[in-house]
């Protein structure tokens, strides 16, 4: 694949506040994550995570679907034990990459979002979703335990949430998924772009080194004991309150100002 066709399959847009769009683009596949769509977003993500004038990413969709997991056609083509795992080490990779960007990360979903579909909206740090979008985690249906979409899910979802969907593989409503914990905001379709450009712009004033030091401590915390995460987050706070952006706005409250950041 051209360098060309893979950057086609995610198109790439920095608007003047530092908001990007990234916007998976095979509509004709429900946005399936071939190897190519994995390599696009990779290669977009890490552009992301270099570029200090982007502060908040969007992650969108083309089409009716917003991502309808791996391609099965694609899977299905070279069975064998090495490629499946260099292919859901790769589509983990893509993932993690998501968690571990300094900027906070909304996926704007509408249609579907199905298995490592589901997965990638369970990774974004925040999620906005259309009123008639629905969720899934349906490959048992198929055979195929969603096993790497469950570590993703059980993080934002309660235990038993999550292993119903796991087991069933049964959608769940926009408005089930606010529920339990996996999006953060559902509205009516028509609204959709101006509800995640509100988040987004709650977002965009804000420091870029204190979001990205209070990203990387939340996500690590989580997975600490917590006398570990108190630790942690006790050595995070001490040098967040050194930068000057924190220095600034602190005396900023005290002066009944608004800061200059």
């Amino acid at each position: 694949m051209s360098h060309s066709e893979t950057d086609a399959l995610v198109l790439n847009h920095r608007d003047a506040s530092g908001v990007v769009t990234l916007t998976l683009n095979r509509p004709q596949a429900y946005n399936a994550l071939s190897e190519g769509m994995l390599e696009a977003l990779q290669t977009a993500l890490d552009g992301v995570a270099r570029d200090e004038q982007s502060r908040v990413v969007v992650i969108a969709a083309a089409g009716k679907a917003f991502c309808a997991g791996h391609d099965l056609k694609e899977m299905r083509a070279e069975p064998g034990l090495g490629y499946y795992e260099r292919l859901f080490a790769q589509c983990g990779r893509m993932m993690m990459t998501i968690q571990r960007l300094p900027q906070p990360v909304i996926a704007r979903v509408h249609g579907t979002a199905t298995a490592a579909g589901c997965q990638l909206v369970a990774m974004c740090d925040l999620a906005v979703a259309a009123s008639d979008s629905r969720f899934a985690v349906s490959g048992v249906n198929l055979g195929l335990f969603c096993s790497t979409p469950s570590v993703a899910l059980s993080r934002n979802l309660s235990r038993k949430a999550a292993f119903e969907m796991l087991v069933t593989g049964d959608f769940i409503t926009a408005e089930q998924a606010l529920a339990k914990g996996l999006i953060n905001r559902v509205v009516a379709p028509e609204a959709l772009d101006a509800e995640v450009a509100a988040l987004a712009g709650r977002i965009v004033g804000k420091p870029r080194e204190a979001l990205a030091m209070g990203k990387a401590l939340f996500y690590r915390q989580l997975e600490a004991g917590i006398e570990a995460a108190y630790a942690d987050a006790t050595s995070t706070m001490a040098c967040n309150m050194m930068e000057g952006s924190a220095l600034e706005g602190v005396q900023a409250f005290i002066d009944k100002r608004k800061p200059n950041w």
